[in-house]
């Protein structure tokens, strides 16, 4: 391995360091529940406005 193939090596590890960093810091937590995704509100019929539930 020359000094190009070397320095071109190190250059790339850097580089995919640098963006797994980048990566992981910049990543934002979700809020769960947010805009009615954890549960579901019957729109229509006699149960109207309440959740739903999954037991039968």
């Amino acid at each position: 391995m020359n000094k190009f193939e070397f320095r071109n090596l190190v250059k790339s590890l850097r580089d995919t360091l640098k963006q797994k960093t980048f990566f992981k810091d910049l990543r934002k937590e979700v809020e769960t529940g947010a805009n009615g995704t954890q549960d579901y509100v019957v729109k229509k019929g006699i149960n109207k406005d309440t959740v739903a539930t999954t037991r039968q």
